[in-house]
């Protein structure tokens, strides 16, 4: 895609616009940094407009969809130097090696503590009662968000025998299609919106599994088809995908699943944990 300035180019059309578009550009002008943090359906909701008029919106900007008019934003943003971000990967001012390794220690202090915060003990259980009764529990991301569902089975597959999760979309979204009302999803996604695991929770949710979210927005395409949602305490922006906060974020709220399912499973979990050691003992030197 060409590189625009999407800022610029709100201004130059504004009074082409809609009153619906107008309402949606005047809250971009207003605090594009902050709208940047929105989800389309939180933007949605910020202008009083469907869902469907933000996106129309982002395409009459030649855009695909929200996600580039997101980047598109972010980018415009960068290149105006209006705001500055929390990421390190945009300040590039950072000179110190010191000064450096204390940032990075403060961005993920601070995304894990905000995560921490966030969690409602009560749904952690309610989460893991799920588990514990589930006959599948599968693990789905894309991206970034799927080396979390990586190391998710890597940690559940070591105290139970029914967790699993795949490389491949298109393999989530057959594995989705066989859920039962007795499976469960928990499904990784920062913003929210990735396509891909928004098609397999819906899936899943058409077969009556349990939807299990862990994601930055509240409201967002995800949570539509959610019975529980986990908010992840980072702030990704697009341009900072992958970054480490968002994965602490996440790891976070698994070792919190992790451990209250060892604690609710206690004897069957440790037995497991045994055997999947002894299992792999004589792979050490």
């Amino acid at each position: 895609m060409e590189t625009i300035d999407i800022l610029l180019t709100i201004k130059n059309s504004y009074n082409i616009l809609t009153k619906n578009e107008k309402s949606i550009a005047d809250t971009i002008l207003k605090d594009p940094q902050k709208v940047l943090r929105y989800s389309i359906t939180e933007l949605a909701d910020c202008c009083k407009v469907s869902i469907a008029t933000v996106f129309r919106f982002c395409k009459d900007l030649n855009l695909k969809g929200y996600q580039d008019f997101k980047l598109a934003l972010a980018k415009s943003i960068s290149a105006q130097e209006s705001d500055e971000t929390s990421s390190l990967e945009s300040t590039g001012n950072v000179s110190v090696k010191q000064d450096l390794l204390h940032d990075i220690l403060c961005i993920s202090r601070n995304a894990t503590t905000d995560t921490y915060r966030q969690i409602d003990f009560f749904a952690l259980q309610e989460a893991v009662f799920w588990m514990k009764g589930a006959e599948k529990i599968v693990f789905a991301g894309v991206g970034a968000s799927l080396i979390t569902c990586l190391e998710a089975k890597n940690k559940f597959m070591r105290i139970t025998g029914k967790s699993d999760t795949s490389l491949d979309a298109h393999f989530l979204s057959m594995m989705a299609s066989l859920l039962t009302p007795k499976d469960v999803l928990i499904a990784f996604s920062d913003s929210g919106a990735s396509k891909d695991t928004v098609d397999i929770a819906k899936i899943a949710k058409s077969r009556g599994a349990k939807v299990i979210a862990v994601t930055r927005f509240q409201k967002s395409p995800l949570a539509e088809y959610s019975d529980l949602i986990f908010l992840c305490g980072s702030n990704e922006g697009p341009l900072q995908g992958g970054s480490m906060a968002a994965k602490f974020s996440q790891l976070f709220i698994l070792e919190a699943l992790y451990q209250e399912y060892f604690r609710q499973t206690y004897d069957s979990s440790k037995a497991n944990k045994t055997a999947t050691a002894d299992a792999v003992s004589d792979k050490l030197y």
